[in-house]
Parts: C-alpha cells; structure tokens; sequence
C-alpha cells in the first residue's frame, strides 16, 4: 500500500499507538489501514444415487493453478455470509443448484493471509456446466478423483476428511467439523 484511500497521501509502515504490530498509517490524516486474512468459501457438492456418491470438481481456468481441480470455492464478498458465498461460488464455478448442509471444514493458511472454509452441499439436479472460471465440471467418485491434480493443499485435505466422515457412517457414525493449520507452503503456479 503506498496512498492512503481516505486522502490519497502517503502511508507509512509504522505501529500505531497502542497496537502491536506495523500496520500502513497515513501521516496526514492518521487513517489506519488494517489487512486482514481474506475469506474462501465453498461447497462440497454431491450426488448420491443407488448408494453412489460422486463430488462435483471443477478444473481451473484460472490461475494460480490452472489446469488443476479444486471444490468451487472463492473470496467472499462484503455484505455476503459465508453460506451465501458458499452457494454463490458454486453456483458461479459450477453452474449447480446445492442444498447447503452444515460448516464442514476451517482451515488457516496464514502463509498467504487466507482462512479457508467448505461446507457440505447436496446437489439439486445434474444441470451443471462450467463458469467463467472453470475448464470443465465433473462428477467424481472417490476412486475417481484426481488426486495428484488437486489444485491446493486444503481442497486436497478437505476431500480426505470427507471420505474418512463418510467411512464412519457406514458404521453409525457422522460427519464431524474439521479444523487445521496449513503450515507448509501452498504451491506455486508452476506447480513447485
């Protein structure tokens, strides 16, 4: 940041005057301009018919990581919730009409300024086709999925604690909600 956005003067990295950490102050009108973790949100949708379960995925058409299949997930808006982010992301990525379910993961990846959180979500229909941001849609069973073209460390983590959940029902049990720390480096575009 190098203007200020109230007053377009110059900011200064400094830490303000009761606080613990530099933060882009302006010197002129002493606006503070904090940064803050971005939000991602998304969607795990399913389809399950005669004890089938598939998961819709979408292959970026983006980058970081084009080419590569991810949940439909994004940046959360202002004045939006997270399940309405949830639903808009995979309505836009995905084309598709979900039944949102309950909070599903929350995981943290602090390297890049990001807090990334999925729910469970059921599809309505099949009527799905790829948006602006996507190569292609596809139902995949867990067998099917792509594993090592997984776009991102917590899509990969996600759809891991989705299966064991969904291992455990068989057995009585349920899905349960996840949290983790994502403490190694996200790839790069290049993939290394």
């Amino acid at each position: 940041m190098k203007f200020c956005s109230e007053c377009a003067h110059p900011v200064e990295l400094m830490v303000p005057a009761g606080d613990n950490r530099p933060r882009y102050v302006c010197v002129k009108c002493e606006t503070i301009h904090y940064q803050n973790p971005k939000m991602v949100i998304g969607s795990i949708p399913v389809w399950e018919r005669d004890g089938e379960l598939k998961v819709l995925l979408c292959r970026r058409a983006i980058e970081p990581r084009y080419g590569f299949w991810t949940l439909p997930a994004g940046f959360m808006e202002n004045n939006e919730t997270t399940s309405a982010a949830a639903i808009r992301e995979t309505e836009e990525e995905a084309g598709a009409n979900i039944e949102l379910g309950n909070l599903f993961t929350l995981l943290n990846v602090a390297q890049v300024h990001q807090v990334h959180m999925f729910y469970l979500a059921t599809l309505r229909d099949l009527n799905f086709a790829p948006g602006e941001e996507s190569l292609e849609v596809q139902l995949f069973t867990e067998a099917e999925i792509p594993w090592d073209e997984l776009a991102f460390p917590t899509v990969h983590n996600t759809l891991e604690f989705f299966f064991a959940d969904r291992a455990r029902m068989r057995a009585g049990g349920s899905y349960g909600f996840h949290t983790q720390d994502i403490n190694r480096p996200m790839r790069s575009p290049t993939g290394t």
